[in-house]
C-alpha cells in the first residue's frame, strides 16, 4: 500500500491544545452525555468474546472499556488518537488487569496497521476530523479482516442538531472571531450529507454502506451548563483567553439561549446521527 504523504496538523493541533484539554478536564460530563452513542458502538454485530477491535478517535476511552468488557479477556481492543491530553485519561481509565486494552497516539488516517489485523472498527464521533477522508478509511479498510465490519457515529447537519450550536448563535455578536461550522470539514459536521458518506466510503473500497439516521436524548446536568459553555466547543476555546468576569458576562448573555433545554434539573437535548455501518470486501 503506497501513498503520498498526508498531513492533518490543523486537527492534531487542535486535539492537543485547548479543545484536547477541556475535553479530557470534562471527561464525565460528555461520557454522561453520550452514553446512549457509547452503548451503540459496544453493540456492535459481531463483536463478542474474543474479537479483535480498533476504535478510531477513541478520545478519553470510555468506548474502548466498553468493547473490553464485550471482548473478555480473550479479545483485544486498540484506541487509537491524535490527542495526547485525552489519552492521558484513557490510559488511567484501564486497569492493570486490563491486558486486552491498548492505546497508541496517532493518525488513523497514515498510522501503518497490521494487514487484516482487526475483526471491526469502530468509533464514536472520531471520524469527521480527516483532511483526507478517502485516504483515512482506505487505510482502515487494510487493517480490518476480510468482511470485517465497520461500525461509526457522525453528526448529522447543524440544523438536525440545534443544540450543538446554540452557543455559536448566541454569542455570534459578543465575541470576534467565532467561526460558524462549517460543513465541508474537516469538523464535527463534515459528514453531515449522506450520500457523501456514501460515496466516499464506496470510494475506499468498502461494501454493504449503510447510512442510517439514529437520534437519541442526550443529558447532563443543570448545574455542568456553566461548565460545558465555557469549556467545550468555538465558544469555549474563545472564552479560554478571557479573565474571569469577561467569562461570567458572557455566559450570563448566553445562558437564556439554553432555557428550552432545561428540564428537572437537567439539560436535555435531541442528539441527531448517522449510524454509518459496512463491510470489507471478503
Amino acid at each position: 500500500m503506497h501513498h503520498p504523504p498526508s498531513r492533518n496538523d490543523a486537527q492534531i493541533a487542535q486535539w492537543n491544545g485547548a479543545a484536547g484539554h477541556a475535553w479530557r478536564d470534562e471527561h464525565a460530563l460528555l461520557d454522561r452525555m453520550f452514553k446512549p452513542f457509547e452503548d451503540l458502538i459496544a453493540a456492535t454485530p459481531g463483536v463478542g468474546p474474543g474479537s479483535v477491535v480498533l476504535d478510531v478517535g477513541c478520545g478519553t476511552g470510555a468506548t474502548v472499556m466498553a468493547l473490553a468488557r464485550r471482548v473478555g479477556q480473550a479479545g483485544r481492543v486498540l484506541g487509537i488518537d491524535v490527542s495526547a491530553p485525552m489519552l492521558d485519561v484513557a490510559r488511567a481509565r484501564a486497569q492493570p488487569g486490563d491486558g486486552q486494552v491498548h492505546f497508541v497516539q496517532a493518525d488513523a488516517q497514515t498510522y501503518p496497521f497490521a494487514p487484516a489485523g482487526f475483526d471491526a472498527v469502530v468509533s464514536r464521533f472520531g471520524v469527521m476530523f480527516f483532511s483526507d477522508p478517502v485516504r483515512a478509511f482506505t487505510n482502515l479498510r487494510y487493517a480490518v479482516r476480510p468482511a470485517g465490519a465497520l461500525r461509526c457515529l457522525a453528526w448529522r447537519s447543524a440544523g438536525d442538531n440545534p443544540f450543538m450550536v446554540e452557543a455559536e448563535r448566541a454569542a455570534a455578536h459578543l465575541l470576534a472571531g467565532l467561526a460558524q461550522a462549517r460543513p465541508d470539514g474537516p469538523g464535527q459536521f463534515a459528514f453531515a450529507e449522506r450520500r457523501h458518506v456514501e460515496d466516499l466510503l464506496a470510494a475506499s473500497g468498502w461494501t454493504r454502506v449503510a447510512v442510517q439516521p439514529v437520534d437519541a436524548v442526550c443529558a447532563f446536568p443543570e448545574t455542568a451548563l456553566p461548565r460545558y459553555l465555557t469549556r467545550l466547543g468555538p465558544v469555549g476555546r474563545l472564552l479560554a483567553d478571557k479573565d474571569e468576569a469577561a467569562r461570567q458576562q458572557i455566559v450570563a448573555a448566553l445562558r437564556p439561549a439554553f432555557d428550552r433545554y432545561l428540564h428537572d434539573g437537567e439539560v436535555r437535548f435531541s442528539a441527531a446521527c448517522w449510524l454509518i455501518e459496512a463491510r470489507a470486501p471478503g
